[in-house]
């Protein structure tokens, strides 16, 4: 079934309201008719199964008969602290590290970073992002949209780790190894934090002031990644080591 998104304030009690470009789609482009199912999910982590019972050119209305809490969200939280790169640089990372199922996402400031908040776009850009969210739980099959909390400096960013029970932020220069690393951490955690540089790196006084704050320096191999490549390669390979990517697939069809 074709799976949409409803915002929580749409669903009462057993009917629930698609509307926007949701609906349009529903009714001009799927041609969806009264009585036919579909899958919805409200942002927060469940999904429902629905049935059309009316429709109009700008909504479309259904009827809830189950929800369930989804088993595609990650059983770690990962938050990803972000340096800021160009505008459509950003755009693909929010929407490749939601299919990834990271948690958190802190888009801040480092030294190097050529692109800045603006104070002034700053509510349309998280509309942006939460909008290219959304479309990428779509298709991954998510139910929950990553928190976006953007920051206007690296201590503001670095405070935000208080909480983590591991606390990783990569370098280019450091030659100490992931592999090496969760070796001597085996221990089970629920909550990771990264931190990943502009284009051209953190700076020392940067990587020195997050080791006072408790993070561990480590390398994400022998080749420099570009930044968009290297949060990339830290999800996928936290995911792997600490969270679910490469379990086996659970049976999906369940509700409560």
């Amino acid at each position: 079934m074709r799976r949409f998104y409803i915002r929580p304030e749409a669903l009462n009690q057993k009917i629930g309201l698609i509307s926007g470009s949701d609906a349009k789609h529903v009714v001009k482009v799927l041609r969806l008719k009264e009585r036919d199912r579909l899958l919805l999910f409200d942002g927060n982590g469940f999904d429902y199964e629905a049935e059309i019972v009316r429709l109009s050119p700008e909504k479309a209305e259904v009827n809830i008969l189950r929800k369930f809490p989804s088993k595609s969200e990650p059983v770690v939280h990962i938050t990803v602290a972000q340096a800021l790169l160009k505008d459509r640089k950003m755009d693909d990372i929010i929407r490749q590290i939601t299919e990834l199922g990271i948690f958190r996402w802190i888009p801040f400031p480092a030294h190097r970073s050529v692109s800045r908040l603006d104070s002034l776009r700053l509510s349309s850009r998280i509309e942006r992002w939460e909008r290219i969210a959304k479309e990428s739980l779509k298709q991954c099959g998510r139910s929950k949209i990553p928190a976006i909390i953007p920051v206007d400096s690296f201590e503001a960013m670095l405070s935000l780790s208080e909480n983590s029970e591991m606390k990783i932020i990569f370098w280019e220069n450091e030659t100490a190894a992931l592999t090496d690393f969760k070796a001597l951490h085996e221990r089970p955690v629920q909550q990771i934090f990264i931190g990943i540089g502009p284009e051209g790196g953190f700076t020392e006084e940067e990587i020195e002031r997050a080791a006072a704050c408790g993070f561990q320096t480590l390398s994400l191999g022998p080749r420099i990644l570009k930044s968009d490549t290297a949060t990339v390669a830290a999800c996928t390979l936290m995911q792997y080591l600490y969270g679910d990517l490469g379990e086996k697939l659970l049976d999906k069809e369940h509700g409560v």
